[in-house]
């Protein structure tokens, strides 16, 4: 602060120069501060979601058997789920068949199954025995045996009746055939597509497996970016801080400098237009020497040729020419105390001295950087810590569960793959066999479309029963022969009608139907299973299947789903602050002293001062003037008056005087080209000197100002500058870990590990299980019973009816409500 009194004291311009300078130098600080910026590392928005492979249900065409065969299975079996009965039996599994009061709920359970098994046994032990006693009753001329036809009058609408009626029941069989095919077909394509389903559903699982903990390394991984940045941050924290302080300092020191350039320019250009105006005056004073030397020899020419005895009437023309102006002689002062003051200037080194503050400007990185080197060391030692514990969160949480599981899925994965062959085998022998079924209910079909088609194409009304034709005939054995393979066949398809109702049915009833409406999941709930688990993770919460479901459903996090904010305690693994606040305190007790330098010294302020005045006393006036002079000095006019003088005096004596009037005009032409452009060349060179010594006052002004305000900012701010921008350069280093942390919480609670792929795991699961195979199982069982229940009506009306198209033994003729009997004839035995 004395130097700027003393600075205030050399220099004061109009007004208060103090309050002119804190103005300027709050402005300095103010354009300083709005310089420091940080640039902070952007971290991740949204971790890289896993691609996953679609599991979409392919249509197996079966859509429109399915709510006939829901509807019957849901009033074969109206009763809730049975949670209780279920329950039960897992608990005292494997005392199960000694527990009577289990075996009895179970049995009510399952009443509506129990009445059609006993149907379909029924019908299994009834059909064969049926058929048995039909074809022995046949066989002895009953039941149709007998190859007569009474004949009534209603026997065409009975014909009819039965007609219409065997073929609507035909119809329905076929109906269900063809259903029948259609559920075979779809009954293999579906357990083509289940390993491939399957294999999706176990990739996408394995992947997700794959990916959570990969998620949960990159959240990690980006930590030691973060602690990389920083350390490669602390270790350039010579250019990166530095940088940032002489930033601060950049304005005012530029704003100082510029003016002292300025200054020392201008002083290079008077000292050389000094020089040039020095060897003006010395040209000049030359020349004008030589030009006066001649003058001279022939003013003293002149005055002998005056004074001599011969030049009569001469005597009167000498005052005369003795008053003309004949003296050229240049006494031009030289500005020597401008000289000196410049000489002064230049003695100061001005160049030297902005040198001097650029080297103190360059070297604030390098003294920021030894100044903080024990501090970035320890620094660096703290970022070691901080990486130790954020690392801390792969152990925390249970990945190693998911290592197992992913291997546990990889041997499912292979087993499927090792027994595809084999169940691609025997789907193939499935295939065959209910292919086989469905042609032998096709042949029953074709049998009676025969026996309707040949019957009434080759029947005639009014022929004699016994002349039927043999297209007529044929038709009703085909009749018989559906009716034949009906019984035998029937029972057999009725066994595999029961087994696949049972195994169907309750699959239905007790696998996709809760799973399809989530008490199969609630069930999961109940069990010890979902506790076994919470216990296993070291959760408080129990978990909850239907939840966890629901959440994947949603394609919710991880952390949510399963509760992992109860084992690990995410803001205490991320909070580093233990650390920053270290690290903080080694930045604070951490001292970066700048050297102090002084700008200009108040002997250097003196001489520009002193400079400037003296500038200012530079007087061209007097130069000006002899230059003028000189200028107007015209030797012709003396010449033309001795040309007149030589005309009055005798010859010899004119012709001396017209000589020296000669000598003088020769002496003014070297006067206009010599002299009069050097005076013209002086003229310019003072013109040009003051019209610089009159920049000098503002110029010298300028420098005094900005550089006591760049020096006042330099005294008062340094120390708040430093200090200030070490704490933005730690707080941006600071705050690298602040912005990694926001997004480890955001990415570990909101990104990693979105489960939906479990959830469509667990969907794919259900349309694989009930989808495809069971819905698929189902409809043919059901197509196959609906053939056997009609197989019944098809057998009585298909015999009664073959009777109408077969060629009778015995005749019979109505004729007038008479009805006409052959009776044979009887013969007499010839013994």
């Amino acid at each position: 602060m004395g130097l700027c009194e003393r600075m205030r004291g050399v220099w004061r311009p109009q007004g208060s120069a103090g309050a002119l300078r804190a103005c300027i130098g709050a402005m300095l600080l103010g354009l300083s501060l709005s310089q420091s910026t940080c640039t902070k590392g952007v971290a991740p928005l949204n971790l890289t979601e896993p691609e996953y492979q679609d599991t979409t249900a392919r249509d197996t065409g079966l859509g429109f058997m399915a709510p006939l065969v829901q509807s019957f299975l849901h009033t074969v079996q109206p009763n809730p789920f049975p949670e209780q009965i279920i329950l039960k039996t897992i608990n005292s599994y494997p005392q199960v068949l000694s527990d009577q009061e289990l075996i009895k709920e179970a049995l009510v359970y399952e009443v509506g199954f129990l009445v059609c098994t006993a149907i379909g046994i029924l019908y299994i032990v009834l059909m064969p025995i049926v058929g048995f006693f039909l074809a022995c009753c046949r066989c002895c001329g009953n039941c149709g045996g007998m190859m007569y036809q009474k004949q009534t009058s209603s026997i065409d609408c009975r014909r009819r009746t039965l007609y219409w009626s065997t073929l609507v029941t035909t119809l329905i069989i076929l109906a269900g055939n063809i259903c029948m095919f259609r559920s075979n077909a779809a009954l293999k394509m579906s357990v083509d597509e289940t390993p491939v389903q399957l294999n999706k559903t176990l990739d996408n699982i394995q992947t997700f497996l794959t990916a959570v903990p990969q998620q949960i390394h990159d959240v990690v991984n980006e930590s030691y970016k973060t602690i990389q940045e920083v350390t490669r941050n602390l270790d350039a924290i010579g250019p990166q801080l530095g940088t940032e302080i002489q930033k601060r300092f950049t304005v005012p020191l530029d704003q100082a400098l510029l003016p002292v350039r300025s200054l020392n320019q201008e002083t290079g250009n008077i000292t050389v237009q000094l020089k040039e105006l020095n060897s003006s005056l010395a040209r000049l004073q030359s020349s004008t020497g030589r030009v006066q030397g001649n003058i001279t020899d022939v003013k003293d020419r002149i005055n002998r040729t005056l004074s001599n005895p011969l030049c009569v009437g001469c005597v009167t023309l000498k005052p005369d020419l003795q008053t003309l102006p004949l003296d050229i002689s240049a006494t031009i002062p030289i500005p020597s105390e401008l000289q000196s003051a410049v000489d002064e200037v230049v003695r100061i080194n001005l160049p030297a001295r902005i040198e001097e503050v650029e080297s103190f400007f360059d070297s604030i990185p390098q003294t920021v950087a030894n100044e903080t080197e024990a501090m970035v060391q320890n620094s660096k030692q703290l970022l070691g810590n901080v990486e130790k514990q954020i690392s801390e969160i792969t152990t925390k949480i249970p990945l190693s569960g998911l290592t197992k599981i992913s291997e546990d899925v990889s041997r499912v994965h292979g087993q499927i793959n090792s027994v595809t062959a084999e169940v691609k085998k025997v789907e193939y022998i499935r295939w065959g066999v209910c292919v086989a079924l469905c042609c032998v209910v096709l042949l029953v079909v074709v049998c009676n479309l025969l026996g309707l088609v040949l019957g009434p194409l080759g029947l005639s009304p009014s022929a004699d029963p016994t002349k039927r034709s043999c297209t007529a005939d044929s038709g009703g054995t085909f009749l018989v022969m559906g009716a034949g393979f009906s019984f035998l066949f029937s029972w057999l398809f009725m066994i595999v009608v029961v087994l696949l109702f049972l195994v169907g049915g309750n699959v239905y009833i007790l696998v996709c139907r809760p799973w399809n409406d989530g008490q199969l999941l609630k069930l999961i709930d109940s069990s010890n299973l979902s506790t076994q688990i919470t216990q296993t993770l070291g959760l408080e919460t129990k978990l909850s299947f239907s939840e966890i479901y629901r959440d994947c459903q949603k394609n919710k996090p991880v952390w949510t789903t399963l509760h992992l904010n109860e084992l690990i305690n995410l803001d205490e693994t991320l909070n580093v602050s233990k650390y920053t606040e270290e690290i903080k305190e080694q930045f604070e007790n951490t001292d970066i002293p700048l050297s102090t330098i002084t700008l200009l010294s108040p002997e250097v302020i003196n001489q520009l001062s002193s400079f400037s005045s003296k500038a200012n006393g530079l007087d061209s006036s007097a130069i000006t003037q002899q230059i003028n002079n000189i200028s107007r000095i015209n030797l012709n006019t003396t010449a033309d008056k001795l040309d007149l003088a030589a005309t009055k005096v005798n010859v010899a004596t004119g012709e001396e005087l017209r000589n020296e009037a000669s000598d003088l005009r020769k002496i003014q032409a070297s006067i206009e080209s010599t002299i009069i452009p050097q005076l013209e060349n002086l003229n310019s060179s003072v013109k040009s000197l003051q019209s610089m010594t009159e920049k000098i006052n503002g110029t010298v002004g300028e420098v005094l100002r900005n550089v006591g305000a760049a020096q006042d900012f330099l005294n008062t701010n340094t120390t708040q500058i430093v200090k200030a921008e070490s704490k933005k350069f730690l707080d941006c280093q600071l705050g690298y870990f602040t912005d990694y942390a926001d997004w480890a919480k955001l990415s570990i609670t909101q990104e990693v590990g979105r489960c939906q792929p479990i959830a469509g795991a667990l969907d794919s699961a259900e349309i694989i299980v009930c989808e495809y195979v069971v819905q698929s199982l189902n409809a043919f069982w059901c197509s196959l019973g609906w053939c056997m229940i009609f197989f019944i009506p098809s057998i009585i009306f298909s015999i009664k009816l073959a009777k109408y198209y077969r060629r009778m033994k015995r005749s019979d003729v109505y004729d007038e409500h008479i009805v006409m009997n052959h009776i044979p004839r009887a013969q007499m035995k010839i013994p």
